[in-house]
């Protein structure tokens, strides 16, 4: 069961999608988990074959329980032993109340093709939990309206984990706050110019700029790029930038854009957009949101000039963008007035001292005045 972030201590496994005798490769989907961030899908990281499944679905289990075997592919299948296969389609759990119900994201996305009702579908899975199947199994009996499953529960526990999360991070690491002013002039200029070639669907955002310049400040800085664990500071793999999504029935998420550093922009603005629509629609992947190195927050659209996160651990490290604004400036012994936005970061002291802190969000202006060099 991977940890999906420090307000995670377990899970329940909905379905598995790979069983005995498949065979896997790096990236496949081989399970979904249900957690309080919502339906996961768990990758594997090395090829093989499932020599057997050790939780059926249904259970719940600690951050860190071994759910399944793989064996290499020139390896011999292990000697018989405990196994928990998934349970036989024939015997249905009884249905868990609406509020609480489980749907894969599989069954989710069937569900918008076929126009299904979840609502108003069978569960067949472990407790009640609505699979694929039963999706199928409904659409072929009925069409209905799509109507939206009650969340009120799951954002509930949503704000609870968050808030735990956030007061193990005040109460354990002794924040360093910083900010610094930005002139948004080029960038502006430069992204205008840029938007004009292209077709309104390959128009970049301001966001992406941000987001590479901080994974290129990351870099450049990789002091604020990583995690203090036992006591010690160990860097990031690589600059995965936590975005901090807001989810429309409430809560947060912040997922990783991975290696934004090494991506060009296009890139960047393509992945963001592909994660906000699967972050939204419940169809996230369990390497998403188990190793941002460093989260970024903007909350320029909803009016805020400025903002200091809180440190989500074990990261050390926060970003936040407020709105451009215009403010008088002094370029060359003139004053005039220039598009301005202020940068902060909030950073684990104990990984962090100011002097490090400070030449991240110097890099950061640095690189955001060669927007072309993004």
């Amino acid at each position: 069961m991977p940890s999906l972030g420090a307000d995670m201590e377990a899970g329940t496994l909905v379905e598995w999608l790979k069983h005995p005798g498949d065979a896997v490769a790096r990236g496949d989907i081989i399970a979904v988990v249900d957690t309080q961030k919502g339906a996961i899908e768990i990758e594997v990281y090395e090829a093989g074959v499932i020599d057997r499944t050790l939780v059926p679905p249904g259970q719940h289990v600690p951050v860190g329980t071994v759910l399944a075997v793989i064996r290499g592919p020139a390896e011999a299948p292990l000697p018989p032993g405990p196994a928990a296969p998934d349970a036989p389609a024939a015997s249905a759990a009884p249905p868990a109340p609406a509020e609480r119900r489980r749907v894969s994201p599989a069954a989710r996305k069937a569900a918008d093709e076929l126009r299904v009702d979840l609502t108003a579908v069978e569960g067949t899975g472990p407790g009640g939990s609505v699979t694929r199947a039963d999706v199928e199994r409904a659409a072929a009996h009925a069409r209905t309206p799509v109507a939206a499953q009650p969340t009120t529960d799951r954002t509930a526990a949503m704000r609870s984990a968050i808030a735990a999360a956030m007061a193990r991070s005040k109460r354990e690491i002794p924040h360093l706050y910083l900010s610094t002013t930005i002139d948004m002039s080029r960038p502006r200029t430069w992204l205008t110019a840029e938007n004009q070639k292209r077709s309104v669907t390959t128009r970049l955002l301001p966001i992406a700029l941000l987001l590479k310049a901080v994974g290129r400040a990351a870099t450049e800085v990789p002091d604020v790029n990583g995690f203090w664990i036992d006591g010690g500071f160990r860097p990031g793999a690589g600059a995965h930038i936590g975005c901090a999504i807001a989810l429309r029935d409430g809560g947060l998420v912040a997922p990783a854009l991975h290696d934004v550093d090494r991506k060009d922009l296009d890139t960047v603005m393509r992945e963001l957009l592909g994660l906000v629509a699967r972050t939204r629609a419940g169809t996230l992947r369990s390497s998403e949101l188990a190793d941002p190195t460093i989260t970024l927050t903007n909350l320029g659209d909803l009016g805020v000039e400025s903002a200091y996160g809180i440190i989500y651990p074990p990261q050390v490290a926060v970003v936040a963008f407020g709105r451009v604004v215009e403010r008088p400036w002094v370029c060359e012994g003139r004053i005039e007035p220039r598009p301005v936005l202020t940068a902060t970061t909030s950073a684990d002291h104990r990984a962090v001292d100011g002097r490090r802190a400070g030449l991240f969000l110097d890099a950061v202006n640095r690189w955001l005045q060669r927007p072309e060099a993004l």
